[in-house]
């Protein structure tokens, strides 16, 4: 396969060259045109569904920019109001047509014409939108997305004052990694503290996005939202019993890993006890890593590691700064949390991050870097429907890529004992994140199972469930309360509800890859490209094995994956 990051925005054909989405009185000619056009032939079909596919594309990254404006820049009013005018005054009104438009695919006469193997999973996503879509449920959704980005809101304001010196949460965490305990202990606590300080205001709009939720499952004839979701996000491949097997796999077969890290890590510390505020430090007289000082740093070295694991990779991350589709830095007003935006049009996607100098931060990097490379490998597929793949594939990319990328991490590290904690701290991190998954998951399951549970309830819920998950050698003595919204943290729960197991079921497929890996390098270079080339073309277990892989969540399987693991940090 020739590949090549010069990636093209799309060509028009369908709207005006220098169209852009302003309000919806410009945009509904052209959809009244694909709703109106007949179709009397399979050619006039495949030239309909590429007109759709364009006005999909151009709103699409329409709605990507409004939003990733505003996560840039929190305080700025006009940023949010470009957003939530989109929500509220454009998004409502595309719905009800592209329901028209799903229908006239399915019924048309051509459609059982078209080739099976390359539409089958788009047109099973079209039945299901058709069975989910409720008219009374639009502007519930719109409330939705406009009400989700409170959060980042919210959080986006929350500083802490160290040294002196105002720090942002995501700055002040560098602060644990500082071998001065006492120091560590205050930032912990500062940081919790400050969290507190909103707990009501989140648990708010916890409980008012769950309302809605709620509603909008039983308006579609479902018990729950989980049930709704279920159907909503594709999970066509496993269902929520997979998920409690998973669960289940976790306790049996990582915790009794993750105890064993944390020991470790007492042991090295000298500590009669290990707190919450010293998982990350490390021994007086080693020093914190400082793999990167500022974000154009951070991005030349990525580029340098992409390049020595395949010249294509660090070829995207150029062209996506020539473009200047990053914002890597963490600061003041900007929204918590990274995320790789792909865009539908121009192809070369956005990354949005909050680095502040520390390892975590290179992990971040070369994660959505994996997203950013399975942008660029699926733009050039004809719909922009079948660039819509799983998000059970797309956090294989990016974790795959953290995998990979570890080999070649000398670009961040010139002394080589350096390199090794890194390596050690990213095979600890793939182990110790799966109770976490587990907690986050479990939760969900329960709070939309019980969408009228009152706040106390949420709480003594999410205490059991995260002591259910917890290895004895961390001692949370004293610091309930934190504990009690621990949860608060996970933008997930609020901005994309239920997107969490996929980073539990994309972390095996990861390993699975970097044990094909360290078989041999280019078979897994290249089964990776394979399936992230596909997009969403095929289903979930086709994706895995064209990536090599199995789709399995069995609990064998997973402690399979879990020793290959642990024998690899052992080597270190």
């Amino acid at each position: 396969m020739q590949l090549s990051a010069d990636i093209q925005k799309l060509p028009r054909n369908f709207l005006p060259k220098n169209f852009t989405v302003t309000t919806w009185e410009t945009l509904e000619p052209y959809f009244k045109n694909l709703v109106e056009r007949e179709i009397n032939s399979v050619d006039d079909l495949h030239v309909w569904l590429k007109d759709i596919s364009e006005v999909e594309a151009v709103v699409s990254e329409d709605a990507c920019w409004r939003q990733i404006k505003m996560t840039c820049d929190t305080t700025d009013k006009s940023l949010e109001e470009s957003f939530t005018f989109f929500m509220m005054e454009i998004q409502p009104k595309v719905l009800p047509y592209v329901d028209i438009l799903n229908k006239k695919l399915i019924n048309s006469s051509f459609t059982q014409q078209l080739p099976q193997e390359k539409f089958f999973t788009y047109l099973r996503s079209v039945k299901k939108n058709i069975d989910l879509f409720r008219e009374e449920n639009i502007p519930l959704q719109a409330e939705l997305s406009v009400m989700q980005q409170q959060y980042g809101s919210i959080a986006g304001k929350m500083t802490v004052e160290v040294n002196n010196q105002e720090y942002t949460l995501q700055q002040a965490s560098k602060f644990l990694h500082n071998h001065n305990r006492s120091l560590r202990e205050d930032v912990y606590k500062k940081i919790f503290t400050r969290r507190l300080e909103d707990k009501d205001a989140m648990h708010n709009l916890y409980s008012q996005l769950i309302a809605k939720r709620h509603q909008i499952a039983i308006n579609a004839g479902f018990e729950n939202y989980r049930d709704y979701k279920f159907v909503e996000m594709g999970r066509f491949d496993y269902s929520k019993e997979d998920c409690f097997n998973f669960h289940e796999a976790v306790k049996l077969h990582v915790l009794p890993l993750v105890e064993k890290i944390y020991q470790q890590k007492k042991q090295k510390l000298n500590l009669d006890t290990l707190k919450p505020w010293d998982t990350e430090a490390e021994p007086l007289g080693v020093e914190p890593l400082k793999p990167f000082t500022t974000g154009k740093d951070l991005l030349k070295k990525s580029e340098i590691c992409f390049e020595q694991l395949n010249p294509f990779f660090a070829a995207c991350l150029k062209k996506m700064d020539e473009l200047q589709h990053f914002d890597l830095e963490s600061r003041k007003g900007k929204a918590p949390g990274g995320y790789n935006c792909p865009l539908a049009e121009s192809g070369a996607p956005f990354i949005f991050m909050n680095a502040a100098g520390q390892m975590d931060d290179v992990t971040t990097m070369v994660h959505e870097g994996g997203h950013a490379i399975h942008s660029f490998l699926s733009h050039n597929l004809e719909l922009s429907a079948f660039k819509e793949y799983p998000m059970e594939i797309a956090e294989v990319a990016s974790m795959a890529m953290e995998l990979f990328s570890m080999e070649y991490w000398q670009s961040f590290f010139d002394k080589e004992d350096d390199l090794k904690r890194a390596k050690e701290h990213q095979l600890e991190r793939v182990i110790t994140i799966f109770p976490w998954i587990a907690i986050i998951d479990k939760f969900q399951h329960w709070v939309y199972e019980n969408p009228t549970h009152s706040v106390e309830e949420r709480t003594t819920k999410w205490l059991e469930i995260t002591t259910e998950f917890s290895v004895k050698t961390i001692d949370f003595t004293g610091l309930e309360e934190f504990r009690k919204i621990s949860w608060q943290r996970q933008l997930h729960l609020f901005e994309v509800p239920f997107y969490y197991i996929e980073y539990g079921i994309a972390q095996l497929g990861a390993i699975g890859l970097w044990m094909q890996f360290k078989n041999n390098k280019q078979t897994a270079i290249n089964n990776y490209i394979n399936a992230l080339s596909l997009g969403g073309t095929k289903t979930l277990p086709e994706l895995y094995a064209a990536a090599g892989l199995k789709f399995n969540l069995s609990p064998n399987y997973i402690k399979t994956l879990m020793e290959f693991v642990r024998d690899e940090m052992e080597k270190l």
